[in-house]
């Protein structure tokens, strides 16, 4: 049975973690450590390992299964199959119908998934509820910036017209609405975005709790991946996909298409200067922006 809480029982959870070779062993070992503390414990944990680990990971992997035996299971896939195969490899081996997703090198607030879980008893219809992050310098520890998100149901479907609505690290989703449409596609960049619109394309109820609950790591590499060619054909191909579902308008597809272009051409340090200044702002203005429009 969950936890009680002012007269609403909270539901059980299952927390899911993709981990591949490259993940730093400290990170992985962090991450994992901040999802089995918390405030209200997982009854669940799903590790998938996305290909052979080295033997440092697996170290730390087996070493959390030998001491949370009764709830943490490792799910190892033979070949490198990306993120989006992996997820759902992960999200079929969940035993609870409420799935918090945790990326291996974050961090989780000790109470983030009791907040998570206390939205979804008190709402009941929702079937995907994330949270503010906050990205920290991976070698000093030292905070960079806040990204903030829309709260409300209605403002994350305006958003989601541009850009992912949810920071994909703080994601807790509603197993059996995911499995309905067809759990994440196959894509291994911006899959967290496309899965996101077609969750609010099939109906999918939405909130984001207006807290920092999760830490995400960056780093020196963060802007070059950010700004990259491979990043930027994802960016794009995943607004076209969405765009023919008819979830935007042509404008709302080619404005973000067009700033990511101009990123990937423009130097380093003014991409850097951008995302900071720009993308970790205008979130909290285009939700402010929407709510004056209702109100005229």
């Amino acid at each position: 049975m969950g936890l009680k809480i002012g007269g609403y029982e909270l539901p059980e959870y299952s927390v899911m973690m993709s981990v591949y070779d490259q993940e730093l062993p400290e990170n992985l070992n962090e991450s994992l450590e901040s999802m089995l503390m918390q405030s209200y414990p997982p009854s669940d944990f799903v590790l998938v390992c996305d290909g052979k680990l080295t033997n440092e990971l697996n170290i730390i992997a087996k070493s959390f299964q030998d001491e949370y035996k009764t709830i943490f299971r490792i799910i190892q896939i033979n070949e490198n199959v990306g993120v989006g195969k992996a997820y759902n490899i992960g999200i079929e081996a969940c035993k609870c119908d409420y799935i918090v997703k945790m990326d291996s090198d974050d961090i989780s607030m000790t109470n983030r998934c009791l907040k998570q879980m206390a939205l979804f008893a008190i709402q009941p219809e929702l079937d995907i509820v994330g949270t503010f992050v906050e990205e920290f310098n991976s070698e000093t520890g030292e905070t960079v910036s806040v990204k903030k998100v829309p709260v409300l149901h209605d403002d994350i479907v305006e958003f989601a017209k541009r850009r992912n609505p949810f920071n994909r690290q703080t994601v807790a989703i509603r197993k059996q609405k995911a499995v309905s449409i067809g759990g994440y596609s196959d894509l291994k960049l911006c899959e967290d975005y496309e899965f996101s619109a077609r969750m609010i394309r099939n109906g999918a109820k939405c909130q984001n709790i207006p807290e920092v609950l999760v830490r995400y790591r960056i780093n020196e590499n963060t802007v070059d991946v950010r700004k990259s060619s491979k990043h930027t054909k994802a960016f794009i191909k995943v607004r076209w996909m969405i765009f023919r579902a008819g979830d935007t308008s042509f404008r709302d597809f080619l404005i973000p298409c067009m700033t990511q272009i101009a990123l990937f051409i423009l130097p380093r340090r003014f991409t850097a200067w951008f995302y900071r200044r720009f993308l970790r702002h205008s979130d909290e203005k285009r939700t402010a922006k929407t709510k004056k429009n209702k109100h005229k």
